[in-house]
């Protein structure tokens, strides 16, 4: 069905008629950002119930473009309002930057109350920002009625164009963005729409923060920015392909320097340009939506140990988490407080056979062959440990979010996938296709919706579990998360090329509370 404004649509969302579909509309300038001091727009991001996170870049002369190093001292205000008109400011203050953080500001605003709209804007010289909105968190005990998730995945720069965010900042019926990785790439090897700054591989301090800064010239972007607070977390282009603890596939010590090296000034980067509240380096944190759900945001990257071939995937000494980390989840997953445990999870958990098909070497690019060693089937012992945690506990209504390879999935989680569906589940996997990023048709070089038919096929005989998968299309998810399911629905987009693609609802999937399957 073609995308329709969800407004119109309210009186048939039943229990999602809640809070969010109130939600007060943006300024009309509230998403532009011009040639002003403000020109990388403003963002915000990790709601709890007293605070949120708020962001923009301030250019106060020429020179002190992003990465430059150059550029004077600047005294940035802000103001947040319960109003768009900001005549009831709550929270206003001060901060000062400079080229030493590439004239980036970030505050953690505290003090406001659970569950309410707010706006906020900054101020410099005189003259304003453009206003965002955002939203706090339900207070921790607070009974819920139903929250909604944008979410995306995989959006490279040159591979397209964001019209999945258009299409998500144009709704007003979320509550937050979640992003599972891969927000902007290092590099891109695969189809070209748009050129990238700098227009090779970012490696440096300089290169990352000159890239960060032009995703967030995107018209599109800032606008999705503008409208929400965003959830995110990292994957691997973040850095470099298919990164580890200790380097990455994608980094080349002889030419690039040390891996070390190299991801310190990506990390500084990140922390400068994204609306996330990071604990030193620490990204993987938890975010709770009264008795509801708690959204568990996992980093699979910092802490993991080297991809290995198949023959060692088994190995109990390997680690995709790290045992602090590890143990942090576990924590959440057992919590009783909350009904939906939901992990932002940004490579596949469930296991993933690969037919031998003419077409599978394409999804090999995507997903490795016979099995992915970046993804969790690479690290069996822990997703074992996890599993039984789930199954010894009777721990329900677990929801993986997961984004990394470019397609659309769906899976229950089995207790052992072998013998599916006789042993039972112990959650569910939905997988969001990627932005822009290639997937297999273009990988493939044919028509959508063609080579793809016969391996989705074979990948659903060889994989019980999985109940949905579609290999094509790009676009965004939304989730709908209430006491009795979850729901979440697939847009995909006309075309990734166009500004102004049309988006249609392509599939629908549910989890029934303790069903621990989708329906």
């Amino acid at each position: 069905m073609p995308h329709t404004h969800p407004r119109r649509n309210a009186l048939r969302l039943g229990a999602f008629a809640g809070v969010a579909l109130l939600a007060p509309a943006l300024p009309a300038s509230a998403a532009g950002a011009g040639d002003g001091p403000f020109r990388h727009g403003v963002a915000s991001g990790d709601p709890l119930p007293d605070r949120v996170v708020l962001w923009t870049r301030v250019t106060p002369t020429e020179d002190s473009a992003p990465g430059s190093g150059a550029g004077p001292v600047a005294a940035v205000g802000y103001e947040v309002a319960s109003d768009a008109g900001f005549r009831h400011v709550v929270r206003r203050g001060g901060v000062v930057t400079g080229p030493e953080r590439d004239h980036t500001v970030k505050v953690d605003v505290t003090g406001l109350r659970p569950d309410r709209w707010y706006f906020y804007r900054f101020t410099f010289r005189g003259g304003h920002s453009p206003t965002g909105r955002t939203r706090t968190a339900p207070a921790h005990h607070a009974e819920v009625a139903g929250l909604r998730f944008g979410v995306v995945s995989c959006s490279s720069w040159v591979a397209g164009h964001f019209a999945a965010y258009r299409h998500l900042a144009e709704r007003d019926d979320l509550d937050a963005v979640v992003h599972l990785g891969d927000y902007l790439y290092e590099d891109y090897v695969g189809t070209r729409h748009r050129t990238h700054e700098p227009p090779h591989e970012a490696v440096s301090l300089t290169d990352y923060r000159v890239r960060h800064a032009q995703y967030k010239t995107d018209p599109d972007l800032r606008a999705l920015h503008a409208a929400y607070p965003w959830i995110i977390t990292w994957d691997d282009h973040e850095w470099a392909e298919n990164s580890w603890a200790g380097g990455a596939n994608g980094h080349d010590e002889a030419t690039e320097g040390p891996w070390r090296q190299r991801k310190a000034a990506a990390l500084r980067a990140y922390r400068e340009w994204m609306p996330v509240r990071l604990d030193g380096d620490r990204i993987h944190r938890r975010l709770r939506f009264g008795t509801l759900a708690e959204l568990t945001m996992l980093d699979l990257r910092s802490y993991r140990s080297e991809q290995v071939d198949e023959g060692r995937v088994d190995d109990p000494a390997r680690t995709m988490t790290g045992p602090e980390q590890m143990a942090f989840l576990r924590e959440g997953l057992l919590n009783p407080e909350v009904r939906w445990k939901l992990v932002g999870n940004s490579v596949i958990f469930s296991p993933l056979l690969l037919p031998a098909t003419p077409q599978a070497g394409a999804v090999a690019e995507l997903v490795g062959p016979t099995i992915n060693n970046d993804q969790w089937d690479g690290y069996r012992h822990e997703r074992r440990e996890l599993v039984a945690l789930l199954a010894e506990h009777d721990v329900r209504d677990t929801v993986f979010l997961t984004g990394d390879v470019h397609s659309s999935w769906a899976f229950d989680v089995p207790v052992d996938e072998a013998l599916y569906p006789l042993t039972g589940t112990v959650a569910t996997e939905l997988v969001v296709p990627s932005v822009t990023s290639d997937n297999i048709d273009e990988l493939l070089g044919v028509p959508p919706r063609t080579a793809s038919l016969a391996l989705e096929t074979a990948l659903h005989g060889l994989n019980r579990h999985l109940r949905f998968v579609e290999l094509d299309s790009h676009g965004y998810a939304v989730l709908e998360v209430g006491p009795e399911r979850v729901r979440m629905d697939w847009w995909f987009l006309a075309e990734r090329t166009d500004p102004g693609s049309a988006a249609t609802l392509a599939k629908t999937a549910y989890v029934e509370s303790g069903a621990q399957r989708i329906s």
